[in-house]
């Protein structure tokens, strides 16, 4: 007698799916740009390891990570190309991010301090890129006072024509291998976003002239994520930049309204476990919030916001269930969901709803879900429980 578990509910991932988004994001960045795939947050919450599996077949410059923890991650999974941790680190990582040959991205002088400590303790050179703030506001040297912070990243940066001046290269430092700023709205409408990518660039340019003297040789920039990318490069900008960062378009979540679809990545499935049918009157889920207009048929699914399925879905949303539309009745619960399939073909226990995905001639988008629970593409995926195997599907 087997005494293997069927899953109650799972992630179905469509690596060749994801390839071919990669692809896009390679033609419309252009051949000459470095890619940087963003595969922070577990993946985007699809499974790190798996996906690192896949993308180092493919002639990327470097990953993308939020933390050294993560960085450290990708180190052990075999990982050599750079490896981008993009948020700032609390003070006390930086020794953790020089032993894994990380490179920080620095937002502040006194984080660059921090870095050049540590490196000077290990004895070695590590690199670092420079975020500058143009808008975001979350973190970044400020590009309207570059006059106060410049002259302190000289003295503490090595390997440069003007740098050094505080720093023997022998005896370890920080070079500055990148620059790179966020773009707020490059999802916006159309018009919007290119207003907003300009204007960010605008306020780039100048700091990029100052700092040159201070980049080591082989310094760039990047400045797109996934909705920059496919806005496309413009003839006039007044910042060239030599990479890019692509994410959410990756996984198969769009980059904004008046851009191109990604190709699906993620299915989300549940098994149904239980159907009933329930007389007038009949009330689901705490609150009582949903009454039964008449005699009804209910299914209860093996999926619930413990697993990441939004709560705001709640009394609004719906799966489908044999190709067929099936309505959120109640509120979600922490385990189990409960549709209304009066109506719909015969369902039984063990038959499988689709909450993101295909089912026959009907389609349930990632997007399209994150719209019904108020929320984005990103917060789906990256909210999906590890109670929910992820099943990379082959080609």
């Amino acid at each position: 007698m087997s005494t293997e578990i069927p899953p109650r509910a799972w992630v179905e991932v469509r690596g060749s799916a994801l390839l071919r988004n990669l692809e896009a994001v390679r033609a419309a960045a252009g051949p000459s740009i470095r890619l940087i795939a963003m595969v922070k947050a577990n993946g985007y919450g699809l499974g790190v390891e798996p996906l690192i599996r896949i993308l180092e077949t493919e002639p990327l410059w470097g990953y993308g990570v939020a933390s050294v923890e993560e960085g450290r991650e990708l180190r052990e999974l075999g990982v050599r190309r750079p490896v981008l941790v993009f948020s700032p680190v609390p003070p006390g990582a930086e020794a953790a991010a020089v032993a894994a040959g990380l490179t920080l991205c620095v937002s502040d002088a006194e984080a660059l301090e921090r870095l050049a400590a540590a490196a000077r303790s290990a004895g070695t050179v590590v690199t670092a890129h420079l975020e500058i703030d143009t808008g975001m506001g979350r973190a970044g040297f400020p590009d309207g006072t570059i006059d106060r912070w410049r002259p302190r990243v000289a003295e503490l940066t090595v390997g440069s024509g003007e740098a050094s001046q505080g720093s023997e290269e022998g005896a370890g430092g920080v070079r500055l291998g990148g620059l790179f700023t966020h773009y707020h709205s490059a999802d916006a409408v159309a018009g919007a976003a290119r207003a907003s990518i300009e204007a960010q660039q605008r306020r780039l340019a100048p700091v990029l002239a100052s700092l040159e003297g201070l980049l080591s040789a082989d310094a760039f920039v990047h400045l797109s994520n996934s909705a920059g990318i496919l806005r496309g490069p413009r003839s006039g900008s007044s910042v060239a930049e030599a990479g890019v960062r692509p994410g959410i378009f990756l996984y198969g979540g769009r980059a904004g309204e008046t851009l191109p679809d990604p190709e699906p990545v993620v299915t989300i499935r549940a098994r149904v476990i239980r159907v009933a049918r329930v007389p007038a009157g009949a009330t689901q889920g705490y609150g009582s919030t949903y009454r039964a207009d008449g005699e009804e048929r209910w299914a209860t699914l093996a999926i619930g916001y413990g697993d990441g399925l939004p709560r705001a879905l709640s009394n609004r949303g719906s799966v489908l269930l044999h190709g067929h539309e099936a309505p959120i009745v109640g509120r979600i619960s922490m385990d189990v969901t409960v549709v209304d399939i009066t109506g719909l073909p015969s369902t039984r226990p063990g038959d499988l709803a689709t909450i993101v995905g295909r089912d026959g001639d009907r389609e349930r988008t990632l997007d399209a879900v994150a719209r019904e629970a108020g929320t984005i593409s990103y917060e789906i995926l990256t909210g999906l429980s590890r109670r929910l195997p992820r099943v990379w599907l082959p080609d």
